[in-house]
């Protein structure tokens, strides 16, 4: 769900890593992390404290880091899953537990976000949360009011699931994520079904409002959509929280007249994080808990919060980083919206057949 994060721009990391020098001679930690999802001069710092030499590889999709770690020697300490990668990798065998007695930071985590993710870890006792962040609308209020009018439902899903409002965002361009295991989700949760559903039945209902405002969805992309909003090219997206923000901020940078805003619908969203895991094969376990409480320390975590763009669900973390993303509410949903987020989990494999031929159907129009 990250592909964009290769689009922010920031500096290689392994540069960051070369400047470090020489350290101790035994102490290694190697680990693989999405692209450009780490703020550089985290990594001089644990290196120049700890003495403890960082290889630091990178990779794009959940995929690609799952093809590693089933090989059963994936050659890291820590990797970096999204929470249902993980859940399917747990019950693959292939992570190793946390040992909290050497994660004192664990404390400044927020349990309510704990119990969220306990959808794909149960008792947390595998991933280590890192950034989370949900799928909202992200949209152009001024096409989007020269499309509806003033009083457009922006901070509802009646937005894109109502054919009558779809049909007049058409002009102005609608896109919509390419991953069946977030829109069909979403698509449930509107109707009042469960969106975990492993009901083929309810994939037909789903299936079928999705079919009703298919003829007004320009395309759908997990990635060009970021750039289109940024643009005008596109004035509604369902995507990811942190993208809409950083896309709004390249628009402003750009001067360019567009406003891109977002929020986060009153009904409910999928929420996700990303999570530090051991693999069993790990060579450096005591490092790879170093690393962990380390970044478990607030005043290490807000930073790379305010030059990602995504909320921690570290609570003591927050209250360090940039206002404008910890007081803004879709970005960092507050407690009571919480409670209408859910996590989505991996289906059994007839079910998810059942998805990916709806998911055909409907991208194809047909």
């Amino acid at each position: 769900m990250k592909t964009f994060q290769t689009l922010l721009g920031s500096a290689l990391c392994g540069a960051a890593l070369l400047a470090g020098g020489a350290m101790a001679e035994a102490r290694e930690l190697r680990v693989y992390n999405w692209a450009d999802y780490i703020l550089p001069q985290t990594l001089k710092d644990f290196q120049q404290q700890s003495g403890i030499k960082l290889t630091w590889d990178t990779f794009e999709t959940n995929e690609a880091l799952e093809a590693k770690l089933l090989t059963g020697n994936s050659g890291y300490d820590l990797v970096v899953p999204s929470n249902m990668f993980l859940d399917t990798q747990i019950k693959a065998g292939v992570f190793q537990k946390l040992d909290k007695s050497k994660l004192p930071n664990w404390k400044h985590l927020d349990p309510a976000l704990l119990k969220l993710l306990e959808t794909n870890d149960p008792g947390n006792q595998y991933g280590v949360p890192y950034m989370y962040g949900t799928v909202l609308i992200g949209y152009n209020p001024d096409k989007v009011k020269a499309a509806l009018g003033d009083n457009a439902p922006v901070d509802s899903w009646d937005l894109v699931f109502k054919p009558e409002n779809m049909e007049k965002l058409k002009q102005c361009g609608v896109a919509m994520l390419d991953a069946p295991n977030e829109i069909l989700p979403l698509a449930l949760h509107y109707l009042g079904l469960p969106p975990n559903s492993s009901n083929p039945a309810d994939y037909d209902k789903a299936t079928e409002l999705m079919m009703s405002i298919r003829p007004y969805v320009t395309y759908f992309h997990s990635a060009k959509y970021m750039t289109d909003i940024a643009n005008g090219d596109i004035c509604v997206a369902i995507g990811y929280s942190g993208s809409f923000y950083q896309f709004a901020n390249r628009a402003r940078e750009a001067g360019n007249g567009v406003k891109v805003e977002w929020r986060l619908p009153k009904e409910g969203a999928p929420i996700w994080f990303d999570t530090f895991a051991i693999p069993k094969s790990a060579k450096n376990v005591e490092e790879a808990h170093a690393f962990l409480n380390n970044l478990l320390d607030p005043k290490v975590i807000a930073p790379i919060s305010d030059f990602l763009g995504y909320p921690n669900p570290n609570t003591d973390g927050m209250k360090l980083v940039d206002k404008a993303i910890s007081e803004n509410a879709d970005l960092t949903p507050t407690a009571e919206a919480q409670k209408t987020l859910y996590s989505v989990e991996p289906l059994p494999q007839k079910v998810e057949r059942v998805r990916t031929r709806a998911w055909t159907r409907i991208k194809s129009g047909s």
